[in-house]
């Protein structure tokens, strides 16, 4: 059975670094290159016409950069994954991406085998981090004034799985580390994101970042 197809729109003002990245990415079998962008603004533009099923996206680009495109992504095509690639890895960045809805923030340096993989867990719903590049989300995350009404109701379990999600463990790590199953966990992250009033994974993990001392 083949792999169903991964839909990518590439984002970045350098052609040179767009042919590069679609002369290696067109040598996976499951993904496909259905579109380029140079702007933000040409970003949202094609996203709206292409319905891709993920952006690799730069943050440096003129007209429009990519943390401000991202929540206009996401609201153009709510379906669509955003994956921050780029050069830059400083915390604001990261911190900004981040908080906007991006799914992952990798490095231009990331291997094209690490890079297809990310992708394709990205596809699937996970978060995916360059190395060192959640600590500095972490970093910079703005301090919880309060904690949410549902954080009371965290079983320990729930907790336990929080502070292993802001670490970066999957569901499957997660899993071996607690001996559970992988369809426990995805219950008990469901269960937590209701609780705390979080969109994702990625919220979670900063949330939980600002408080591990509690859990």
């Amino acid at each position: 059975m083949s792999c169903p197809m991964i839909r990518l729109l590439l984002v970045d003002d350098q052609s040179l670094i767009r042919r590069g990245l679609r002369a290696l990415l067109e040598l996976e079998p499951d993904l496909e290159i259905v579109g380029e962008a140079e702007t933000g603004q040409a970003a949202i533009e094609q996203v709206r016409a292409l319905k891709p099923d993920l952006v690799l996206l730069d943050v440096r680009m003129p007209i429009m950069d990519g943390v401000t495109a991202t929540p206009l992504i996401l609201q153009a095509a709510p379906q669509t994954k955003v994956l921050v690639l780029t050069t830059f890895d400083q915390d604001d960045y990261v911190s900004q991406a981040l908080q906007q809805g991006a799914s992952g923030y990798l490095l231009k340096d990331t291997p094209s085998e690490e890079l297809a993989a990310a992708i394709r867990l990205v596809h699937r719903g996970y978060s995916q981090f360059g190395p060192g590049i959640l600590q500095k989300a972490f970093t910079r995350a703005a301090p919880v004034p309060a904690l949410p009404p549902g954080f009371a109701e965290l079983t320990p379990r729930e907790k336990e799985v929080l502070r292993l999600i802001a670490q970066g463990a999957s569901n499957r790590e997660i899993a071996q580390q607690l001996y559970i199953s992988e369809g426990t966990v995805k219950n008990h992250v469901t269960s937590v994101l209701g609780r705390l009033s979080l969109r994702d994974r990625t919220q979670a993990a900063i949330f939980a970042s600002s408080v591990l001392d509690l859990l």
